[in-house]
């Protein structure tokens, strides 16, 4: 009985949507978001331009939220390296008990792995949209919300420590993994959308099949949300191939969550974790796309 009120208490608290719904997210701000992290550097934990990221990012949700929270953390790598952390949540609404989380990961990957130059592999990755995409849509969400309060309880969750390590060892979905924990198990989100590489000016984001199996009513609400929107072309009807991102850990804690991502960043994904995850890959227009989408669910 239990999951069976969840799902009511989603579909009461969400509603049905409205075909032709405006919101007021600015894409041309959310390209200025990215553009004001690129400017920091690689936000690669441990480094000033991590700090100067996060400190940039409290201060933009302190202007904007209800209420902040800085979760604070540090992690010790495979290596022997102890990273200090910072996951930042902006939350509007804050005393309403039900919640929408929508989240993104600020750091950038410490090594451009994937560059078919040797050299450059150990270079950081500039991360304009594997990083910056996301923040850069929730802030503009914030900005939407603090002029228009949202319908619900609403938690901006930027975690940190997603991009450092090894996909397949314990050194990745870092801040995820720390959020995840911190949840009361009573009262968890009605549900959570993880929002990673959407700024590709060449957007379109399948299904990911962990967030179908996981979640498939929050799935139906984004995807019928963007139709209604008349972004149908970005938000297609076909499953992508399933992605470990930070929706893992909230699915593993009891959240319905899913992941919003466009996987095929580049001709065959060449600017994934290389050194071409640049400004000039990423566009105002499809930071609005997602931000309309964003916006809409929690309005």
């Amino acid at each position: 009985m239990k999951q069976i009120s969840c799902v009511l208490a989603f579909v009461m608290l969400t509603g049905c949507g409205g075909a032709g719904a405006v919101t007021q997210f600015d894409g041309d701000s959310a390209l200025g978001y990215v553009r004001q992290q690129l400017a920091f550097g690689p936000r690669v934990p441990n480094t000033p331009a991590h700090r100067q990221t996060g400190d940039w990012i409290l201060a933009q949700l302190r202007r904007a939220a209800d209420s902040t929270e800085v979760q604070a953390f540090d992690h010790v790598t495979t290596s022997g390296d102890t990273l200090r952390l910072r996951n930042f949540i902006g939350r509007f609404r804050p005393t309403e008990p039900a919640r929408v989380v929508l989240l993104a990961h600020w750091d950038t990957r410490p090594r451009a792995d994937q560059s078919a130059n040797l050299g450059a592999q150990r270079t950081p990755i500039p991360g304009a949209n594997d990083g910056a995409s996301g923040v850069a849509v929730l802030l503009g969400v914030a900005d939407v919300l603090a002029r228009v309060p949202p319908s619900v309880g609403v938690d901006l969750v930027f975690v940190d420590g997603e991009d450092y390590g090894d996909f397949s060892g314990p050194d990745v979905l870092l801040g995820s993994r720390y959020y995840a924990a911190t949840l009361d198990a009573d009262r968890l989100p009605l549900y959570a959308v993880v929002f990673d590489m959407v700024g590709d000016a060449d957007l379109e984001i399948p299904q990911e099949p962990n967030s179908v199996s996981a979640a498939p009513e929050v799935v139906n609400r984004v995807w019928s949300t963007a139709r209604d929107l008349g972004y149908g072309r970005v938000f297609r009807d076909r499953m992508g191939g399933p992605i470990t991102d930070d929706h893992i850990p909230l699915i593993q804690a009891g959240v319905r969550a899913i992941d919003l991502i466009d996987f095929s960043y580049g001709p065959g994904n060449a600017y994934w974790h290389t050194l071409e995850d640049t400004l000039d890959k990423v566009s105002a227009g499809s930071l609005k796309v997602v931000g309309d989408v964003a916006v809409a669910l929690v309005q």
